[in-house]
């Protein structure tokens, strides 16, 4: 039965399944030579819903999923949801004891689990636990022994659909509750800004489902009747190829990704250059994009494509700099994104002047419902509807936002206020560096003194008095480490940003 419009609700399956009624066979998801159309995939959403209320899981229940990119993961987000169940999603390189802290901490009863990630999840010990169920033949039969059912009744657009941790970069990991409002909206507000979100597009997704972005941009293909090819790893040749040789109109991609492309074999790149020609777009988002990467970004696919898109999980998409200013607004991260307003307060709560530094609080219909079960960190991230993720910004005349560092990055060295943010973007424009991070370390002297790791370009050699002339070149002398350490990779998490707390505790 049709709901009337006063009762309508803004579900996160909404889009799907009016796709599936509009063109049941159209092809909807690929994933490792399996395609589901429209009509199957949203008949395997109903079989989802169904099953788990068989299984007895009820409006509020919390269940998992642990799993990598996978063909089912989609289904079993959306279909757990429209039962009303809150899905939290694990990252797939969690170890035994992470899933079970995650899980026994949101109370969930139920763990979907990859056959690749089985035995972790049987070595996990958790308190709240009641079923595990492997994606495979367990899973299928569990399908087909239930009825198809549509959302439940109670289900409001305001409720939670997934509880995501964070990654702990600031302390112990945060489950952070995700509404469908606040997806939904934004998924609108995406086909808007991005141009490649309606029925006639077709996606690449590469970024893990586990985290909010990686989600949020295949699922929006899904809620407007695209097309979408989702990756089960991420292979640096096989994108370029990918996107040089099939109809593909946009990818989402962290900074991360970028740095694994260009450092492929020159030829290799030479070979590909100019030939995806149904690309429109490439969005950038989850960590900072380097000044030095979004130029050769351009220069490798062409002008007009790149967005890079500032937000969090718990604001959503907050900024947007749009292809337009990629290289003339250069660092910035662009006006704030539809439906958002965005302030800059100063340690005091008052807004601070255009062209001085403050933090960055956002407002809008996608900020999240708060963290769960800990109502003192929600009020700590959420000052009278606005939240803050901990970032120092400022804004110019044309309304235009630059990220001058997380807040509690910032150096404090001599006196004087250091944001490692602009060292980095001096020593990522070396030729020899792939990328660095800046962190500060005490010194009995001056407090903290600035030491910079630094991942070298392979073949290519660079040392310390290099690096330190290449940065007086063009940054106060304050500004320049005093130390340089030459390492493999950077620590990162499951959404690609830098962990700098191990950086600062390296003492090698």
């Amino acid at each position: 039965m049709a709901r009337a419009t006063a009762d309508w609700q803004l579900l996160l399956s909404d889009g799907l399944h009016a796709a599936a009624a509009r063109c049941p066979g159209k092809p909807a998801l690929r994933c490792d030579g399996t395609t589901y159309s429209y009509g199957q995939l949203a008949a395997r959403v109903r079989r989802v819903c169904g099953a788990a209320g068989r299984l007895g899981l009820r409006h509020g229940d919390r269940a998992a999923i642990f799993a990598p990119n996978c063909i089912e993961y989609p289904e079993i987000v959306v279909g757990l949801a429209d039962a009303g169940v809150i899905v939290t999603t694990l990252n797939a390189r969690a170890t035994a004891h992470e899933i079970a802290a995650a899980c026994d901490d949101c109370g969930a009863r139920v763990l979907l689990v990859h056959a690749s990630l089985a035995a972790t999840a049987h070595a996990a010990r958790f308190v709240t636990m009641e079923r595990i169920i492997v994606l495979g033949e367990e899973y299928e039969s569990w399908l087909d022994s239930a009825p198809e059912s549509s959302p439940v009744s109670s289900l409001r657009t305001t409720d939670p659909f997934a509880l995501v941790y964070s990654s702990g970069t600031t302390g112990k990991p945060k489950g952070i509750l995700l509404s469908h409002r606040s997806r939904v909206l934004t998924f609108h507000a995406m086909a808007m800004e991005y141009s490649c979100y309606g029925p006639e597009d077709v996606q690449l997704g590469l970024a893990p489902m586990a985290h909010g972005a990686g989600f949020a941009f295949i699922m929006a293909t899904l809620y407007f009747g695209g097309t979408v090819e989702v990756l089960t790893r991420f292979d640096p040749m096989q994108v370029v190829k990918r996107l040089a040789d099939e109809p593909f109109t946009g990818v989402f991609m962290v900074p991360t990704h970028f740095q694994a492309i260009f450092a492929l074999e020159r030829a290799y790149l030479e070979q590909h250059r100019g030939r995806a020609r149904t690309l429109r777009t490439i969005i950038s988002n989850a960590a900072a994009l380097p000044q030095a990467a979004k130029e050769a970004i351009v220069d490798y696919w062409g002008r007009g494509k790149l967005h890079e898109t500032y937000g969090s999980t718990e604001a959503g998409i907050v900024t947007n700099l749009r292809p337009q200013y990629q290289l003339t607004r250069r660092q910035s991260v662009g006006p704030a994104f539809a439906l958002n307003t965005v302030r800059l307060l100063d340690g005091e709560g008052r807004e601070v002047e255009r062209g001085q530094v403050g933090e960055l609080y956002s407002s809008s219909p996608y900020l999240f419902n708060g963290y769960w079960n800990q109502p003192e960190e929600t009020a700590g991230a959420l000052r009278d509807g606005w939240v803050t993720a901990g970032d120092l910004a400022r804004q110019d005349d044309d309304g235009f936002y630059y990220i001058v560092d997380r807040k509690k990055d910032m150096v404090v060295t001599g006196g004087f206020n250091v944001y490692p943010r602009e060292i980095e973007e001096v020593l990522h424009r070396h030729p020899a560096v792939v990328e660095a991070a800046v962190v500060g370390v005490p010194d009995e002297y001056f407090g903290e003194t600035l030491r910079a790791f630094v991942v070298p370009r392979p073949g290519m050699n660079v040392v310390a008095s290099e690096l330190e002339s290449h940065c007086r070149d063009t940054l106060a002398g304050y500004k320049v480490p005093k130390e340089y350490r030459f390492i493999a990779e950077l620590p990162r998490n499951a959404g690609g940003k830098v962990l700098k707390k191990p950086l600062r505790n390296d003492t090698g």
